[in-house]
């Protein structure tokens, strides 16, 4: 099959318990950039259950069609059935390019897929765009080496071009109003093989805990914390700000905090109102994490910190002695407007 029989941008949407996944809204807004250059579509591809509601939301953040599955076996996700099912809608439509969320889910059904399918997979993807020079390749690029270079990935010979999308890189565009998209209902069934493994029981770890990608503020700490007990005035800092607590790389790596708290290339991109750095130096891996946040605060005893090169307002100190008297200064502000 040449090349050129395969045409459209596909993302597909992760949703659970029908909420679409930030990673999905920002990839349809990059799809859409990609389709423009291709002169073609954005397609949705959305799986689930009871789930026809969301093509409406869809619409608004670029998916000009929607191909709907909604079917019981594909209410919670498990590997099999989504992989069946998207292998399927991929030898009938043929797209040109189909990009994933570089979640768990993402992670674990787009690499199944491309070797159903025989076809290349860029993992990890920051930056994707279409090659000028007429061969309409998608340039897929993703850190190399522990973040120390990039490497720019393209898939020449095989369709469709798939990569997975780091979430936050991203800018999710924004929602048009009252958008509408055809929704085409897809009728797939899915063998017995494919089911083998039943889910029993799904469990949420720290259900009540704010995701540092969906914070609008997060105070960061890093080495210059000095131990994870130190952590807890970050938090009461956050807490008085109304946002969240990150954390280094140093300090996951230390066992300080877990890893969901990790901003930086081998950890989560945000993109927060404010980003607090406290003790952290700012190594090019960190930075690349939070680098897109709208307004950086740093706190680090070294002026000459790397921190200090991206930051908006910095203080030369030590931040254990510093997040105190802020927190303190924040509190006061707080109680003097209530």
């Amino acid at each position: 099959m040449k090349n050129r029989e395969y045409k459209g941008v596909y993302v597909f949407i992760q949703q659970t318990d029908g909420k679409v996944a930030g990673v999905s809204h920002e990839l349809l807004g990059k799809a859409k950039e990609l389709a423009d250059v291709l002169k073609t579509n954005v397609t949705a591809i959305l799986l689930g259950y009871h789930i026809s509601a969301l093509c409406g939301e869809l619409a608004s953040y670029g998916a000009d069609r929607v191909l709907l599955m909604d079917n019981r076996d594909l209410e919670l996700y498990s590997t099999g059935p989504y992989t069946y099912c998207i292998c399927r809608i991929i030898e009938k439509f043929k797209p040109a390019v189909v990009l994933y969320g570089a979640t768990a889910i993402g992670r674990d059904l787009a690499p199944r897929v491309a070797a159903r399918i025989h076809t290349g997979l860029a993992a990890d993807c920051t930056e994707l765009e279409i090659a000028d020079d007429g061969t309409q390749n998608l340039q897929m690029t993703r850190p190399a080496f522990g973040g120390n270079l990039m490497a720019t990935i393209v898939c020449p010979d095989c369709r469709p071009q798939m990569a997975t999308v780091r979430p936050g890189v991203m800018r999710k565009r924004k929602p048009v109003e009252n958008a509408s998209a055809p929704a085409d209902r897809l009728e797939i069934e899915i063998p017995p093989s494919e089911k083998s493994v039943e889910i029993l029981q799904v469990v949420k770890k720290n259900p009540q805990k704010m995701d540092i990608q969906d914070a609008k503020i997060l105070v960061s700490g890093g080495r210059g914390m000095g131990c994870p007990e130190n952590f807890k005035m970050l938090e009461e800092l956050a807490g008085a700000l109304g946002g969240a607590v990150s954390s280094s790389r140093a300090c996951v790596d230390a066992g300080w905090v877990e890893k969901d708290l990790q901003v930086g290339q081998t950890g989560k991109t945000v993109r927060p109102d404010l980003y607090l750095a406290c003790g952290i130096s700012g190594a090019i891996q960190h930075l690349a994490g939070m680098e897109g946040s709208g307004f950086i605060m740093a706190v680090n005893p070294d002026e000459s910190a790397p921190i200090f090169k991206v930051a908006e307002f910095g203080i030369v100190g030590d931040a254990l002695k510093i997040i105190p008297l802020l927190t303190e200064e924040v509190k006061k502000a707080i109680a003097d407007r209530g």
